[in-house]
C-alpha cells in the first residue's frame, strides 16, 4: 500500500499533464499502464514514475487485476483511475496549464514592430 499525502501538488511537467489528460478523458474508467502510455503518447518508462507520484499524492487510486497470470499467459495489470479529489485537482491543473498556454499566445512578439 502506498502512503498517501492528501493535498500535495505533484510536479506539473508536460508529461504529467499528458498523463492527467489521458486519465481525465474517461475519469470513471480504470486504465492500465500501456493504455495510459498510448493515450498520453509517452513511453511506459516515463509514465510509471508519474503514476507513482500521483498515487502517492492521493490523485490516483490503483488496483491489481484479479487474474491468474499462468492461465492468461501474461502478467497482471495494475489499473489506475483518478480519485474523486484527484479528478478535481486534475481539472484545475489542466485548466491552469491551458490558461498559461493561451496567455503565451496573446503576448505580442518580442522585437516586433509596434
Amino acid at each position: 500500500m502506498v502512503s498517501k499525502d492528501p493535498d500535495p501538488m505533484p510536479r506539473m511537467t508536460q508529461a504529467t499533464l499528458a498523463v492527467l489528460r489521458a486519465l481525465s478523458e474517461k475519469p470513471t474508467e480504470a486504465m492500465y499502464g500501456l493504455q495510459i502510455s498510448s493515450a498520453a503518447r509517452l513511453p511506459s518508462g516515463t509514465i510509471h514514475p508519474i503514476l507513482a507520484r500521483l498515487e502517492t499524492a492521493g490523485w490516483l487510486d490503483s488496483s491489481w487485476e484479479d487474474i491468474d497470470p499462468a492461465l492468461e499467459g501474461r502478467p497482471r495489470r495494475r489499473y489506475y483511475r483518478l480519485s474523486p479529489a484527484g479528478a478535481a485537482r486534475a481539472c484545475h491543473a489542466l485548466d491552469r496549464a491551458d490558461a498559461a498556454v493561451a496567455a503565451l499566445r496573446l503576448r505580442p512578439a518580442v522585437g516586433g514592430a509596434a
